[in-house]
């Protein structure tokens, strides 16, 4: 039986934690911190990062959200905001002790979704 990578990620723990770290990292780094400390429901991102990063991982879980076009449509986001964001989530994943093939995995699932990102 094959494992899903939200089972490599730690399933709906592990993808919490990844969640949390991910958003705290955000709030640190000097490139996109005003971005995340502007948002006024930080509780309501990080509810619908978990669900956006479980389902497009395998995990049992809905997205309810925006499609990251429609959610990031006017903000602009810069090719250094997204690479910064990208290192972020990396790091999160090195905290949490992942794999380099499920990094891989996330690095390319992530690569996959720049053009909806940056810009629109």
């Amino acid at each position: 039986m094959t494992t899903t990578l939200y089972q490599r990620l730690g399933g709906a723990e592990g993808m919490a934690r990844l969640v949390d770290d991910v958003v705290a990292a955000h709030l640190a780094n000097p490139v996109v911190k005003t971005r995340f400390e502007n948002v006024k429901d930080l509780a309501h991102l990080k509810r619908m990062a978990l669900e956006f990063f479980s389902a497009g991982s395998g995990g049992p879980v809905a997205y309810t959200g925006k499609s990251m076009p429609e959610a990031h449509r006017g903000m602009n986001i810069s090719e250094q905001e997204y690479l910064a964001v990208m290192d972020d989530i990396v790091g999160a994943l090195d905290k949490n002790g992942v794999d380099e093939e499920a990094k891989k995995d996330v690095i390319a699932i992530l690569y996959a979704l720049k053009g909806e990102i940056i810009r629109v």
